[in-house]
């Protein structure tokens, strides 16, 4: 099966990607999006504003990223650019927002930060909706190139 990224022939690595991409994009959204998005408008208003484009859609743009690309993720769907989303406001939690407070309120979205590299770096792996799609599209072109 044709697996969008690298190429990953061990049945094991897929296995971890899938881990990697159940654990954290359902971390990420369970542990944060949903409540984020249930609480919208309470939210909005108050959110912090650390790069300037207002309380607002600093907000939408977070809820987005952890609602929609971690949901995008967990399934394998348009996976890396998925995580372009949740790379920049982790690097916006860990690096500025948070930048003068102790390591431990850095922490979490490093870590989310390195697991989303991670998936953007190596692809899904087999077991996603884009390595199925890669596969249907490639025998789609073997059929039309034998007729």
């Amino acid at each position: 099966m044709a697996s969008p990224g690298i190429r990953i022939s061990d049945p094991t690595a897929s296995l971890g990607l899938l881990i990697l991409r159940l654990g954290a994009g359902g971390l990420l959204l369970f542990g944060h999006g949903w409540g984020k998005l249930m609480n919208y408008g309470e939210g909005a208003g108050r959110f912090a504003d650390p790069i300037g484009l207002g309380p607002e859609l600093g907000f939408a743009l977070v809820v987005f990223a952890e609602v929609a690309c971690s949901a995008l993720v967990m399934v394998g769907l348009f996976t890396r650019v998925a995580t372009v989303p949740m790379l920049v406001f982790f690097a916006v939690a860990a690096f500025i927002q948070h930048a003068a407070d102790p390591w431990p309120r850095r922490e979490l979205p490093v870590l989310f930060g390195v697991a989303c590299l991670a998936l953007l770096l190596t692809g899904p792996g087999r077991w996603s909706v884009d390595a199925w799609w890669a596969s249907r599209r490639s025998r789609g072109r073997g059929a039309a190139a034998r007729d």
